[in-house]
């Protein structure tokens, strides 16, 4: 198979790292996590004491100044072992270049070295009761009076939204207007009139925690805008084509995950005094699975190298995270046959894996609307 060219010797050995403490520090505690529904934060704190958080922060402000390469590290690291409770691409990939980009120098030396260290745990809220992909039409505004804002509205659906510390969330600040309307609003927990809902029971991602939030007559400086008022929307379209990237990067490191236990399953399992991996109907399942799959990395590679160089655009995002997402859910679904009924049994990881990989196709702007991208450019 090809030898992936994407990764220096540094990040080889910021790999190693990766993967001890994904071995140690994770896998044995996760089905506990699951159960609870969410992850203490000592393992926040313990993944920033070893440079597993914000690698992208400059070192300034307490971060190694890596590129992409480093958050895609952890990223599979994360997916080898199925555990998708630790909730730090949204923390890393997302969250952090709105406040590296976009934020002042004293508000960087505030809150950019805590995130780097695990101290400070981040959210952004885009997603409301019933607005899901059109943010142009969202509720929840900032109303400038005098020298603060005051802040009213709800979000739902906010990884991170119980841990969080510091959350980003998207407001109008003027309603008479739509995309130029759109302000990203810093609030920290603990400010008065932010408060969290109950912690929401999805069918998978179980040991994340994703809540509702709710803002009332929040008090917030008028600093607290990124950047300047009205410039949210073009900040969310700037930074969005890293999220979607960093979904589909998910999405292809957990479908190899699930390809390689079902090998290893079908090798083991037998029926009709035949290991199942000796039936044809499951090598040509796993060599098909297998193919697509190195195609689909072979372009995330591509889409990585793109990203690092800055010449990965929005529709670029769009098709990687389609693509991507599609063929998890078809690798996940596949492999899932192949344990025949204890696929359905939750102690297996296929099982859950199943589960996990429904949302990719939702969150990050739903598949439908990246056909819609797509299509402007056709």
């Amino acid at each position: 198979m090809f030898h992936r060219k994407i990764f220096n010797e540094e990040q080889d050995y910021f790999r190693e790292t990766a993967s001890k403490f994904v071995d140690k520090e994770i896998l044995p505690y996760h089905k506990k996590w699951e159960k609870d529904g969410f992850v203490p934060k000592e393992l926040w704190l313990k993944a920033g004491s070893v440079g597993l958080l914000c690698p992208n922060v400059p070192k300034d402000y307490g971060g190694i100044n890596g590129d992409f390469r480093f958050n895609v590290i952890i990223i599979e690291e994360l997916a080898r072992i199925g555990a998708t409770g630790p909730g730090f691409a949204v923390h890393s990939d997302i969250v952090t270049p709105y406040l590296v980009n976009y934020c002042t120098k004293d508000q960087k030396k505030k809150y950019l070295p805590k995130m780097v260290k695990g101290e400070i745990i981040t959210a952004i809220a885009m997603t409301e009761p019933g607005t899901g992909s059109d943010l142009q039409n969202i509720k929840t505004h900032a109303v400038i009076n005098n020298d603060h804002l005051i802040l009213n509205g709800s979000k739902t659906f906010i990884t991170n939204g119980k841990n969080a510390d510091l959350v980003l969330v998207v407001a109008k600040t003027d309603k008479s207007k739509k995309a130029k309307g759109i302000s990203i609003v810093l609030c920290e927990a603990g400010t008065e009139g932010f408060n969290k809902g109950k912690n929401l029971d999805k069918i998978g991602m179980k040991a994340q925690d994703t809540s509702e939030l709710f803002f009332q007559d929040v008090k917030l400086p008028l600093n607290n805008i990124l950047g300047n008022s009205g410039q949210g929307f073009a900040q969310l379209m700037d930074e969005l084509p890293q999220e979607r990237l960093s979904i589909a990067v998910t999405a292809i490191s957990s479908a190899e995950a699930a390809l390689n236990w079902t090998i290893s399953y079908t090798k083991e399992r037998e029926a009709f005094n035949t290991k199942i991996i000796d039936f044809q109907n499951t090598k040509f399942t796993l060599a098909k699975l297998k193919s697509e799959l190195l195609v689909a990395r072979t372009f995330i590679d591509r889409c990585i190298d793109e990203h690092i160089n800055n010449n990965f655009s929005a529709e670029d995002g769009a098709i990687a995270k389609l693509w991507c997402t599609e063929l998890q859910f078809k690798v996940m679904d596949e492999c899932l046959q192949l344990f025949g009924g204890y696929g359905y049994m939750q102690e297996y990881p296929i099982a859950k894996a199943f589960m996990d990989a429904r949302v990719q196709r939702i969150y990050g702007g739903t598949n439908e609307i990246m056909k819609e991208i797509i299509g402007r450019n056709l």
